[in-house]
């Protein structure tokens, strides 16, 4: 994310002190639900039988399928710390950050991101992402996730190169950008998967629910956009229509050449300018994000095939999914000499390749829970290896736990993103099970998954309030229990 406003957390925790922890550059964020005496980094326990949620009655969106979840899930749970943290986070984007009506009398749903109160294509798909499971057993929640499949379609067609938007015309921190901002833009960084993310919610949506009435004329003209989007991101005629530069300290919140990048050859490849993130990539074709593209289309094509009949669009999508795939294949794999061959991170088609990982998914780590490829691809398991290994640039490991952060929060910041993608992505139990635990051990007793944590010292994270990460959590544990995994969870002391 960009540089994170304080956190309010009126809507987290209601019962404890609050007290000011850490600042990391200007990440200067807060903690609460536990009593901090600094001066010797102790940390009370908290209370794990008193939910860190909101009070019933301040809870923005309730969902009797998941509330019904919850108390499955938790009978289940003897680690009295885990159920206390599935219950905190699970619900915690219905409990603070879904705002949802109807407009013409259509569902329409709005997400905050959590501490920023504006909507990230990415973040909202992923917050809602774990609750279509439970869209058949609750009207409510099919009708909420249907608004954000339809509200994506009017901020889509608004501006496709845009991140985050506004809940309507509105005012943003970042309207002085030197790019093409409008009222309704909260933030305008051009990002692969900003694209991405709404399909991929969209596909799961209808491949659970069987709902068609939300891929109608406007989902296909959206799909059309991004078509487009990508192929003038793929820079076969010039530059493309988009640029951007801002006024900052953060290198990487601007981008060089007149707010183009580094050059690219065109090869086939998608130009991402931001990361997921919101950093600027170094080499403008960002490797998990062309592989997020590819899956995506397919999944677009296969709706508009199946739903929509429009088969010339579905041919499109899928011409240019294979297109991408091609150029995969010859540029984005490096001959390693410890680990093989493996996924750079960004490349540029001429040669040039960035070998690193970044936590926010889409990440090279995070590719088969994203449904890019299989955890068996031999290329994905050197690939696995060398990203969460002190071969990777922005992996940290320390006292507190360990794991891949990026240059968004800086060194010696692993982000708990990458704990659970690893988790996610994992076919070993003890793996699984470490990284549940480490997760649990670097909460600083909030009950809440953060952005990212010291190394050394978990009461020093950014964002307590990150939906994200909590919806994740939760999605990891429900995935975990349905696994059969229930006597491995109740193992972790």
């Amino acid at each position: 994310m960009q540089q994170r406003k304080k956190s309010a957390l009126k809507h987290v925790c209601l019962w404890a002190v609050t007290a000011t922890l850490f600042v990391a550059g200007n990440h200067q964020v807060q903690a609460s639900c536990l009593t901090l005496q600094r001066d010797n980094t102790t940390i009370a326990a908290a209370n794990y039988n008193k939910t860190n949620r909101p009070l019933k009655g301040e809870r923005l969106f309730t969902s009797k399928a998941v509330e019904k979840e919850i108390a499955r899930i938790k009978k289940m749970l003897k680690n009295p710390k885990l159920a206390w943290m599935f219950e905190n986070c699970f619900p915690n984007t219905l409990d603070t950050t879904v705002h949802y009506r109807k407009v013409d009398g259509k569902d329409d749903t709005f997400i905050y991101t959590g501490d920023i109160h504006a909507m990230w294509l990415r973040d909202s798909a992923g917050q809602v992402f774990p609750y279509v499971q439970f869209a058949n057993g609750d009207p409510e929640l099919k009708a909420m996730i249907k608004g954000v499949l339809s509200n994506y379609v009017k901020l889509i067609r608004i501006d496709p190169y845009a991140n985050a938007f506004n809940d309507g015309p509105g005012k943003s921190e970042w309207m002085s950008d030197i790019t093409d901002m409008k009222p309704e833009l909260h933030e305008r960084k051009w990002e692969i998967d900003s694209l991405c993310y709404p399909i991929r919610l969209a596909y799961e949506y209808w491949k659970v629910t069987g709902d068609a009435s939300a891929f109608n004329e406007d989902f296909a003209d959206m799909i059309e956009i991004i078509v487009k989007t990508f192929k003038e991101q793929q820079r076969k005629e010039g530059k493309g229509p988009y640029h951007f530069l801002r006024k900052t300290d953060r290198q990487l919140d601007t981008v060089n050449n007149d707010g183009y990048g580094n050059p690219v050859k065109p090869v086939g490849l998608i130009v991402s300018t931001f990361r997921p993130s919101d950093d600027a990539t170094t080499f403008q074709f960002l490797i998990p994000s062309n592989f997020f593209a590819v899956t995506s289309l397919r999944e677009a094509a296969e709706i508009l095939t199946k739903v929509n009949r429009n088969v010339s669009l579905a041919q499109d999508c899928t011409d240019l999914a294979q297109e991408v795939e091609e150029a995969l294949k010859k540029y984005a794999i490096y001959d390693h000499p410890k680990y093989g061959k493996i996924y750079a991170y960004e490349v540029d088609g001429f040669g040039n390749q960035y070998l690193m990982d970044d936590a926010n998914m889409p990440s090279l780590l995070s590719l088969p829970f994203m449904r890019a490829m299989g955890a068996n691809d031999p290329i994905y398991q050197n690939t696995r290896r060398f990203v969460w290994s002190q071969d990777n640039p922005y992996f940290f490991k320390g006292k507190a736990g360990e794991g891949i952060g990026g240059p968004h929060i800086g060194y010696d910041m692993p982000w708990p993103m990458s704990i659970l993608s690893k988790a996610f992505t994992s076919q070993d139990d003890e793996e699984i099970k470490a990284c549940v635990k480490m997760l649990m051990d670097t909460d600083a007793d909030t009950g809440f998954i953060h952005e990212s944590f010291h190394k050394d010292d978990p009461a020093k994270f950014t964002r307590a309030w990150f939906a994200w990460q909590n919806s994740l959590f939760g999605q990891l544990i429900v995935e975990l229990v349905n696994e059969g995994k229930v006597d491995l969870l109740n193992s972790i002391e």
